[in-house]
């Protein structure tokens, strides 16, 4: 009897650390403690650019996707802390949008905030990815991680999202990624923000 309790309780062990990860819990690669000098200072390069608008533009849509060829884009550097800087971006009259950058886990996360106008969150909300590693301060690339793949997008598209800053600073450029192939680009004129 205490042996078939043994061999009970050991099976309810594994299969619940086999479970599936929450939110919180998922880091799609093994937890770092602090941001790769590329990221951190990334981060930096975007909070620099706090409390300032600026204007862009489509330059670049896939066939077969909603344009904002005829749109105003704006975004707006607000929220700028060691751990987070958050841009909201609009599209003509729509201001449901915000980028956040985070670290989160030791990495660098980007999130789309995505609500109604009276602030209640989107059905696709808080979707995106953690850095790969890779980028430089003045480019991050962020594939899609499981959480949003399996919870909020249920697609698969392979997506990945590059954020690009161009070395002098005047350009911020904005690439969502379909299997390796950009599918939508939005840059924004830095040197004249409004």
């Amino acid at each position: 009897m205490i042996k078939n309790f043994i061999i009970l309780l050991l099976s309810v062990i594994i299969i619940t650390g086999c479970g599936p990860r929450t939110q919180e819990e998922e880091t799609d690669e093994s937890v770092r403690t602090e941001l790769t000098p590329g990221e951190r200072g990334f981060l930096n390069n975007l909070a620099s650019l706090c409390g300032q608008s600026f204007r862009g533009e489509q330059v670049y849509l896939a066939e077969g996707r909603d344009s904002w060829e005829d749109k105003e884009l704006i975004m707006h550097v607000t929220v700028c802390e060691e751990d987070k800087v958050h841009i909201p971006f609009h599209v003509d009259d729509d201001h449901s949008r915000t980028w956040m950058f985070l670290v989160e886990n030791g990495r660098l996360r980007l999130r789309h905030d995505h609500r109604y106008p009276d602030g209640t969150p989107h059905d696709v909300h808080l979707y995106g990815g953690y850095s790969d590693g890779k980028g430089t301060e003045f480019w991050q690339n962020f594939p899609v991680d499981e959480f949003s793949k399996r919870e909020v997008l249920e697609d698969e598209h392979g997506r990945e999202w590059m954020v690009v800053l161009d070395e002098d600073m005047t350009t911020y450029s904005y690439r969502l990624l379909y299997h390796g192939e950009i599918v939508l680009q939005a840059d924004f004129d830095l040197t004249e923000p409004i």
